[in-house]
């Protein structure tokens, strides 16, 4: 069961919680799911366009929304928050999330996390990645690169995949390596897991990863 479904929303309500905290009447729950998307999705169009960072590395780990009847608050977890931080930068992601909300009854409020160690969850590791794909570095360099940035983090357990036709070959294929433990069948195992697809000059591949945090 642990190979077949997602490790996050396999383990909710025991090691994870929801990214998205509101409640919604039936008739209107979609479209408060397509308006999480789009927060989700002009946030992290506006980091990609501005940051300047080396290895095409975001930053940004995970998104937090929690909605009120007047209320929306973003939080952004970013290990890398150095574009943000300047002054003026919030207030205009505020403005651009706004505009693409079209919404004049609720106010918005976002807010700025730095994480102590980026390397340690899989978001941005995977940006590592992709970053090094696209600049024809060998899978393998890769994913042993960040496997070493990973374990300067104190993580018990990594597992990397990477698949589709990689190094440009005609055949796609997969590729996974593992360092430690990483028990996907556990639900009290905290198990991080990012899913992230990357376009390089041969076709789009996909990177998978699974970092074994902590143990209740």
């Amino acid at each position: 069961m642990g190979q077949k479904i997602n490790p996050l929303g396999f383990r909710l309500g025991a090691t994870q919680g929801h990214h998205s905290l509101w409640f919604s009447q039936p008739k209107n729950y979609s479209e408060d799911l397509q308006e999480d998307q789009k927060i989700r999705n002009c946030i992290k169009n506006y980091v990609k366009k501005n940051m300047k960072i080396s290895s095409s590395v975001e930053g940004v780990a995970k998104i937090k929304i929690k909605k009120r009847i007047d209320l929306i608050q973003v939080i952004i977890y970013m290990g890398f928050p150095k574009l943000l931080i300047e002054p003026g930068k919030i207030k205009e992601l505020q403005m651009n999330v706004q505009k693409e909300l079209n919404s004049v009854n609720r106010k918005l409020n976002i807010t700025i996390t730095r994480i102590a160690n980026p390397y340690g969850h899989p978001n941005i590791l995977a940006e590592f990645i992709a970053g090094q794909l696209q600049n024809r570095v060998s899978f393998r360099k890769a994913m042993k690169k960040a496997i070493e940035l990973t374990e300067q983090t104190g993580t018990k357990g990594i597992q990397i995949q990477i698949s589709g036709r990689i190094d440009g070959k005609e055949i796609a294929r997969v590729e996974w390596i593992r360092e430690g433990r990483v028990p996907l069948q556990t639900i009290r195992a905290k198990i991080d897991y990012c899913s992230y697809t990357v376009e390089t000059i041969y076709g789009v591949l996909g990177i998978k990863i699974w970092i074994f945090v902590d143990k209740d």
